[in-house]
């Protein structure tokens, strides 16, 4: 056999190796099941539906291609200490976020003043014990995919940069990247642009080292400057920018 022929006969074989979603999906939903007991169990077998593992294959698996840390139909209790089910709770040493899949149906069309209040309340709630709240639509997690990837990537990426990294890069890198995310989301509130002064207004640090950071996300293709004769009058978010800075691993 060359050595060609081998090398992708190793390659075809490490792939077959990888678990397919449906496989992680089935040993996940029965890993929790058999952890479970009584109303929690229950709740995971009624709960965990269509709507639910749709959002797992389209959204989920394609951004992470694993379900550690994550937990469906996660109880959790509200101010009253009344027990509500978030979808699925993602718990990590760098945050703990809550990820919900709401149709058009169930959750708005048909839901009372009351339960719309007590929704608004409960997220509120949840977010001053620490939680970040994610909701997508069953249409955008059916029809619009690639915008829920884009959103969790935006929302999840600062946390899963850091426990993936924290421990193999210097932490000037690491506040230098928080440095660029943080300029790049004051462009963003801005219109898409943002100026030299705004920048150093922003960071509250002298001139030098805000040019410094400019100038190195102009050379990562993050931000484009924009010219007004031989000056430069404001550096433009580059298209799709910030999920690669969220992401940079």
């Amino acid at each position: 056999m060359k050595a060609g022929n081998r090398s992708l006969k190793w390659e075809t074989a490490k792939v077959s190796l990888l678990p397919s979603f449906e496989q992680a999906h089935e040993a996940f939903v029965k890993e929790h099941t058999n952890r479970r007991q009584g109303e929690r169990k229950g709740r995971l077998v009624r709960g965990h539906q269509y709507a639910e593992k749709l959002l797992l294959q389209n959204v989920w698996w394609p951004v992470f291609g694993s379900f550690d840390n994550l937990h469906p139909e996660y109880e959790v209790l509200d101010w009253n200490r009344k027990s509500q089910f978030l979808d699925f709770a993602y718990i990590t040493p760098f945050g703990q976020f809550g990820l919900e899949c709401d149709g058009y149906q169930s959750h708005i069309k048909d839901m009372d003043r009351e339960r719309f209040s007590y929704s608004l309340n409960r997220d509120t709630f949840l977010t001053g014990l620490g939680w970040r709240m994610l909701h997508f639509s069953f249409d955008d997690v059916q029809k619009r995919p690639e915008v829920c990837r884009m959103l969790l990537q935006h929302a999840i990426g600062p946390a899963f940069f850091y426990k993936e990294n924290a421990a193999s890069i210097s932490a000037t890198s690491i506040s230098s990247l928080r440095i660029e995310r943080e300029l790049l989301q004051a462009a963003w509130r801005l219109g898409g642009a943002i100026r030299p002064k705004e920048a150093r207004e922003y960071l509250d640090v002298d001139f030098r080292t805000v040019r410094k950071h400019l100038q190195t996300m102009v050379e990562k293709g993050l931000l484009q400057p924009v010219s007004e004769g031989k000056q430069i009058r404001s550096y433009e978010v580059i298209p799709g920018a910030l999920e690669q800075l969220l992401l940079q691993r």
